[in-house]
């Protein structure tokens, strides 16, 4: 996973799960992903080591990979995206069919 695709993944995982972690661990990953901010700026102004900011990311990356795991809210969300759009190109007898496949999902 390359560091677009990578950034792309937990901002998307942070969107679903944000309310699940630590106030600390979301004013970190904000600061890094949404403000820009580097480790060490981030490290400034919470007053705490680079190596402490740095540990508490990879804390968010591993819950964030855990709920979705457990919950599957994004991978849902893209089933169900794909099936919204396989039923934009089909017609409409088919339509019952997709419907219960969403229904399935939840």
């Amino acid at each position: 996973m390359d560091l677009l695709e990578k950034k792309n993944f937990y901002n998307n995982l942070y969107d679903y799960y944000r309310e699940l972690l630590t106030k600390k661990q979301q004013a970190y990953f904000e600061n890094y992903y949404f403000d820009d901010l580097s480790l060490a700026e981030i490290a400034e102004n919470y007053h705490v080591s680079r190596s402490a900011v740095f540990d508490q990311l990879q804390k968010v990356y591993t819950a964030l990979e855990h709920y979705e795991e457990k919950l599957g809210l994004l991978d849902k969300y893209h089933k169900r995206n794909d099936l919204f759009e396989e039923y934009l190109a089909l017609e409409q007898p088919k339509m019952n069919e997709l419907i219960e496949k969403l229904k399935n999902l939840e």
